[in-house]
C-alpha cells in the first residue's frame, strides 16, 4: 500500500487528489502546537522537580553565593530523572518539528514566490536551530561542557536569525494580511524583540555573577534564561494562527485499497 502525505490549503501547487481512502487526518494547528508543547511540558517538569527534590545540587554556584533558581543546564542535564524526561521530550518533538519547518517553507514560498533564496535560508535556520537543540540536549554541560557551550551558542544564533528573518518575510506582505495574519505578525515581532532583549540581559547577569559573585545575581540570570526559552516556544506557537485552516492528511490511493 502506498501512502501520500498532503497538507490541505497550503498556498503551493499540489498534485490533484485522485480519490482514495483517508487513513489519518489531523488539524495542522493541533500538530504544530502539540509539537511545541513537548519541550514546554518537559521544561516545566524539569524546573519544578529540580526545585522540589534537587534544590541544593541544581542551585549550587561556583562561588557558593545564595541562589534560588536552577539554570537551564542544571535543570535539564544535571540530575535524573530530569535529564531523561528532557531528552525524551526533545527527541519526540524533533522529527515533527522538521515537518513544520517544511510546511513553513512551502507557506513562505507561496507568499514570496520571487524570493526563494530568502525562504530557503529561513528554512535552513529553522532546521539548524532544531539540530543544535538536539546536540545541547544530548550532550549535557556536565558530560562535555565545551560541546554543550558551542551547541547553545549556535542554537541562540540560529534561533534569533530564524526569528528575525521570519519577521522580515512577514513584513513584506503585511498590507495584504487577514486579521489572523496581522495578529500572527504582531506577536512574532514582539516575541523576537523580547527574546533578543532577555538574552542580552541574561548575558549581562551571567557576566556580573562571574565577575562579582553577588547573592541573587545568578537567580536573575536563571529567570532571564527561562524567559528566553518561553519566548522562543511562544514564537513557534504562532503556527496556531498561520495554519489555522490547514490539515495534515495521510491518503491511500483508491487503486491500493484492495491490498
Amino acid at each position: 500500500m502506498s501512502l501520500r502525505w498532503k497538507m490541505h490549503q497550503l498556498p503551493v501547487s499540489m498534485p490533484p487528489e485522485r480519490g482514495g481512502g483517508c487513513l489519518f487526518r489531523l488539524r495542522f494547528t493541533t500538530f504544530a502546537v502539540g509539537t511545541v508543547c513537548c519541550p514546554l511540558i518537559g521544561f516545566i517538569f524539569c524546573v519544578i522537580w529540580s526545585l522540589l527534590f534537587n534544590f541544593q545540587e541544581t542551585t549550587a554556584t561556583h562561588c557558593g553565593v545564595p541562589n534560588y533558581l536552577p539554570s537551564i543546564s542544571a535543570a535539564i542535564g544535571g540530575e535524573t530523572p530530569q535529564r531523561y524526561v528532557w531528552r525524551f521530550c526533545i527527541g519526540i518533538h524533533s522529527a515533527p518539528r522538521l515537518l513544520v519547518a517544511v510546511a513553513y517553507l512551502n507557506y513562505y514560498q507561496g507568499i514570496h514566490p520571487t524570493r526563494p533564496r530568502r525562504c530557503f535560508f529561513n528554512f535552513l535556520f529553522n532546521v539548524l536551530e532544531n539540530i543544535c537543540l538536539l546536540l545541547l540536549t544530548f550532550v549535557s554541560s556536565t558530560e562535555n561542557h565545551g560541546i554543550h557551550k558551542i551547541a547553545f551558542s549556535l542554537f541562540m544564533f540560529f534561533s534569533l536569525s530564524y526569528m528575525f528573518m521570519t519577521v522580515s518575510i512577514w513584513k513584506k506582505s503585511r498590507r495584504h494580511f487577514s486579521s489572523e495574519e496581522r495578529r500572527s505578525y504582531s506577536w512574532k515581532y514582539r516575541l523576537a524583540i523580547f527574546n533578543l532583549v532577555t538574552f542580552v540581559l541574561a548575558l549581562v547577569a551571567f557576566y556580573l555573577h562571574n565577575e562579582h559573585c553577588e547573592p541573587g545575581v545568578y537567580t536573575i540570570f536563571s529567570f532571564l534564561e527561562y524567559l528566553v526559552v518561553f519566548s522562543n516556544m511562544a514564537f513557534h506557537m504562532t503556527a496556531w494562527w498561520d495554519f489555522e485552516n490547514k490539515e495534515l492528511v495521510v491518503l491511500s490511493p483508491e487503486e491500493d485499497k484492495r491490498i
